[in-house]
C-alpha cells in the first residue's frame, strides 16, 4: 500500500472515530436530558428504574449511594417544584447540566449537575449549588434556560 494510500486511511479512520464519539457524546445529552425531565419536571420516579443503575454512585454529601436511595430521597418532590435546562455540555461519558430549580426551597436553587453515563444509564452523579440571586454585580443572570 502506498504512503500516501495509507495516510489517506488513517486520516479517514481518525474522521470516522472522531464522529463516532461525537455521536455518543450528543447520546448521553439526549439521554440525560430525557431522563431528568422526566424525573424532575414530570416528577416521574419510576424514571430511575429507567435510567439510573441499581449500582449508581452519589457524589452528594447528603445522600448515600443507589437508585433506591435517590428514588427515596425524591419521593416527597414539593408538588410545585419545577426544574428548567439551561447549557447542557458533554465530553465523553460526562454529561454537565446548568438548570434552575425552583418551589424547592424558599429561595430558586442554581444548580450544576454532572451524571456519568455507563452501559446506556446513568451511573454517577455530581453537583454543585447555591441560591439564586436576581441582582448580580455584572446585571447578567446566573441562569438562562434552554432555547
Amino acid at each position: 500500500m502506498s504512503l500516501l494510500r495509507s495516510g489517506a486511511l488513517a486520516l479517514a479512520l481518525t474522521f470516522s472515530s472522531l464522529a463516532g464519539t461525537a455521536m455518543a457524546q450528543e447520546s448521553n445529552k439526549d439521554f440525560v436530558v430525557k431522563a431528568v425531565t422526566e424525573l424532575f419536571s414530570k416528577k416521574d420516579l419510576t424514571a430511575i428504574d429507567r435510567y439510573w443503575a441499581d449500582s449508581y454512585m452519589q457524589r452528594n454529601p447528603g445522600l448515600a449511594s443507589t437508585s433506591a436511595v435517590l428514588k427515596e430521597a425524591l419521593k416527597d418532590m414539593p408538588a410545585n417544584m419545577t426544574y428548567e435546562i439551561g447549557m447542557v455540555i458533554a465530553e465523553g461519558d460526562l454529561v454537565a447540566i446548568h438548570g434552575r430549580y425552583t418551589g424547592w426551597g424558599p429561595t430558586p436553587l442554581i444548580v450544576v449537575d454532572i451524571y456519568r453515563v455507563e452501559n446506556g444509564k446513568i451511573a454517577e452523579h455530581w453537583d454543585v449549588g447555591q441560591d439564586e440571586v436576581l441582582e448580580t454585580a455584572s446585571g447578567l443572570p446566573m441562569f438562562e434556560p434552554m432555547k
